[in-house]
């Protein structure tokens, strides 16, 4: 089914969240555009989308990392977990979403109809700002990150 279908009318999907950190363990994070047509100008994870029908999970997050930001880098699945979320507007995300990391020192070319903007943040940081702003962070990323701090993954 189309991806708005899916979240009109809640449908489990599949779903992958990118996590890039850098060489001093500072993660990137991405403001979703503020056209996007749900969460729009929350700060993510680096990377977020669906596999198109039939595509790999290899290579959607590859190709889904170029586009949204405009880098490649090798990524290895950490985990997985299903959530069900509103996102404002009559939308529900309900997702089983499979998380990667990467490791890399290069600068992002972010496509700016995705990606309002992005910033290295320590992982000290992003938990003190989403325990005091939770509204300024997308569901997905607040578990996502939750979820690594317990495995302590990063």
């Amino acid at each position: 089914m189309e991806k708005m279908e899916a979240h009109i009318n809640p449908t489990l999907h599949r779903a992958f969240s990118i996590f890039i950190f850098n060489s001093k363990n500072e993660l990137l994070l991405q403001r979703r555009a503020l056209t996007k047509y749900h969460t729009p100008g929350l700060w993510t994870n680096t990377c977020c989308s669906h596999p198109r029908d039939g595509e790999s999970l290899e290579a959607a997050t590859k190709r889904r990392l170029m586009e949204e930001m405009g880098m490649e880098c090798a990524l290895k699945e950490l985990f997985s977990f299903i959530y069900k979320a509103d996102v404002m507007q009559g939308l529900t995300e309900h997702e089983f979403d499979h998380v990667f990391v990467g490791k890399t020192d290069a600068i992002p070319l972010i496509n700016k109809d995705e990606v309002d903007s992005y910033k290295y943040e320590t992982v000290e940081n992003i938990k003190s700002d989403i325990e005091k702003n939770p509204e300024n962070y997308t569901a997905w990323f607040k578990i996502a990150f939750a979820e690594m701090l317990n495995r302590k993954l990063c």
